[in-house]
């Protein structure tokens, strides 16, 4: 039976008022497939574009979004999160890895949070790399793990993060880049 629909098959938020409040926390990751062209933008551990540094900026995006989580996803309950990581980093072939962790003392899971803020940071990434070109893609996002309620959960074939390119990717930049139809 699904949680979030009344005996009426009505959408619902789901009474939480009896639940003991617990320390809550989970952890979800976003994998952000570059174009050659963004990823030959990456040096000194950062992707620089024309509106700014790409991973930093996801990360405050991401973090931001996981603090807002209960306005953009309808039934999900308001809560005041204690903590929220999200970091980013560029893995070997030009995948951008976004992990972001949220915990919470509450009576409720931080899982939306975690998944919000990973996905919001994978759409900054893919925002601030798009003037060189559409291919980018966001190829996964995924609840890795969560702790604390009734029952904690662990991916049980979750695939490991993409390493670190263990050597720089060239610096090259086209000597064109496609700029898109129309910016904001």
């Amino acid at each position: 039976m699904l949680s979030h629909v009344d005996a009426k098959n009505r959408p619902a938020m789901v009474d939480v008022g009896g639940k003991a409040v617990t320390r809550r926390t989970a952890r979800a990751r976003a994998l952000v497939q570059l174009t050659p062209e963004a990823a030959a933008l990456f040096a000194d551990g950062e992707l620089r574009s024309k509106k700014g540094p790409v991973l930093q900026t996801a990360s405050l995006a991401g973090t931001m979004a996981a603090k807002r989580t209960h306005e953009l996803i309808p039934l999900c309950h308001p809560l005041p999160l204690d903590h929220c990581q999200v970091e980013a980093r560029l893995g070997e072939g030009g995948v951008v890895c976004i992990e972001a962790t949220a915990s919470a003392e509450a009576r409720t899971g931080v899982e939306m949070e975690a998944l919000t803020a990973a996905s919001v940071a994978a759409l900054t990434v893919y925002d601030m790399v798009k003037a060189l070109g559409l291919g980018t893609t966001i190829r996964e996002v995924a609840l890795l793990e969560k702790t604390g309620g009734k029952s904690d959960f662990r991916a049980p074939a979750a695939s490991p993060a993409p390493a670190p390119a263990a050597t720089a990717l060239r610096r090259t930049v086209p000597a064109r880049a496609q700029k898109p139809s129309r910016t904001r």
